[in-house]
């Protein structure tokens, strides 16, 4: 019997093998779509989209991998955990339908990250200016909780994102502890180097990471997960998230709106 995709890295639908023939973003982006490497992410994703929650009974579920979403070209990079069984496997796109994502994109939207404040689903219109959004672990896992086989066999996906977004990446802000683990690897094996010992996570930390070929370095920035767990509690406030976000947006070279700014022309967006 011919091995799955889960179980063979040189299978040509395993992301080893998938997300290294993608030869840009929006290629990226459209074969993730397709990945069933995982079986019990496969199932659980599928399962939640066959049973629902009462409050979306009538949305036809997303139920497949989750892209990442904001310009090619984008300097800041967020990166989160995994998508929610109601939220992005539902709705199509990152941290979308969930209180998390509520919060995340008001910030940006408050920092002139965003063309608006909420983000439902796919295809709503919602814009990123200079902003890339995207997660180690593409499917929604049972209780949130990726394994550590999970979290590995996903990583060439971001790895390869990372890839095509070294021309103008300069920062990229880890959303939680998960994320900030889970990038450490792929950022090495996407150019940069990791220092020795490995730096340690927390909120507002920050290292820099030079290029192996020369190039431009990557800030790293840690933040504690946008999580109801996190926000209900006070260990992240909104101005805290705002706060850290407005470093990081500065440190790879956009202009983040003030803290309180002036009334805005919408038509007008410095990072556009």
């Amino acid at each position: 019997m011919p091995l799955s995709p889960a179980d063979d890295p040189g299978h040509p639908r395993h992301p080893a093998e998938a997300a290294a023939r993608a030869t840009g973003l929006a290629a990226l982006d459209r074969v993730v779509t397709g990945c069933r490497a995982c079986p019990r992410l496969v199932d659980w994703r599928e399962e939640a989209a066959r049973t629902k929650r009462r409050a979306y009974q009538d949305w036809d579920y997303w139920a497949r991998p989750i892209p990442g979403f904001g310009p090619p070209d984008a300097p800041l990079v967020l990166v989160g955990l995994a998508p929610a069984a109601h939220g992005a496997n539902r709705t199509g796109r990152i941290f979308t339908g969930d209180p998390s994502g509520d919060l995340l994109y008001a910030a940006l939207y408050e920092l002139g990250l965003a063309n608006r404040p909420e983000s439902v689903r796919y295809g709503d219109g919602l814009e990123l200016y200079g902003v890339r959004i995207t997660d180690p672990v593409r499917c929604a896992p049972p209780d949130n909780r990726p394994t550590t086989a999970e979290r590995d066999t996903c990583r060439p996906w971001i790895t390869r994102e990372l890839e095509l977004l070294r021309p103008t990446v300069r920062t990229v802000v880890a959303l939680g502890g998960f994320a900030w683990q889970a990038l450490l690897p792929a950022v090495a094996a996407a150019g940069w180097q990791l220092p020795r010992p490995r730096p340690a996570f927390g909120h507002a930390a920050h290292v820099t990471l030079p290029a192996t070929d020369g190039g431009a370095a990557l800030q790293l920035y840690g933040c504690y997960h946008v999580s109801p767990r996190n926000t209900n509690t006070g260990r992240l406030t909104t101005e805290m998230l705002r706060a850290l976000l407005r470093t990081a947006a500065t440190s790879a070279g956009l202009t983040p709106a003030p803290a309180n700014p002036a009334p805005a022309n919408p038509a007008a967006h410095p990072n556009g």
